[in-house]
């Protein structure tokens, strides 16, 4: 089961030289330095006073990309990279990766693997968001893959 569905990380590895081609900064390990970190709010004498981590970005266009692999619906990211992403300075678009389907194994009184429709379910959520006045995201446009 592992073997077919590959790790948020293995997927940034596929992605990196189109994007780094686009001219996106791209996170590169797991290491404070090979990571990208956007600021959210500033401090005194300006210096960043908090940041968020992020996959990829584009200063040019202002584009923030996250991808997300088995927890993007069952662990909510999703919510955390839209609030997250809605904080970064100069954030104009998102961009949220995440699986068709991801299958774990659920464990009760027998072990059962499960799918869960993770980029339906994402599509479902934006939909709301946008459909309703309640909830306003600053972007001039979000982006959804399924992978």
């Amino acid at each position: 089961m592992r073997g077919l569905q590959k790790r948020s990380d293995e997927v940034l590895a596929i992605l990196r030289p189109g994007l780094e081609g686009l001219n996106f900064e791209v996170e590169k390990g797991k290491r404070a330095h090979e990571k990208i970190q956007r600021p959210a709010l500033f401090g005194e004498m300006g210096e960043p006073g908090h940041k968020y981590e992020i996959d990829a970005y584009n200063e040019d266009s202002g584009i923030v990309l996250e991808i997300e692999a088995g927890r993007a619906i069952k662990g909510n990211a999703i919510y955390r990279d839209l609030i997250q992403m809605a904080l970064m300075v100069d954030a104009k678009f998102a961009v949220i990766a995440m699986p068709i389907s991801y299958r774990h194994r659920q464990v009760k009184k027998h072990t059962v693997t499960v799918a869960v429709p993770s980029y339906d379910s994402g599509r479902k959520l934006l939909e709301a968001i946008y459909a309703s006045p309640r909830l306003r995201l600053p972007f001039e446009g979000i982006l959804l893959i399924g992978y």
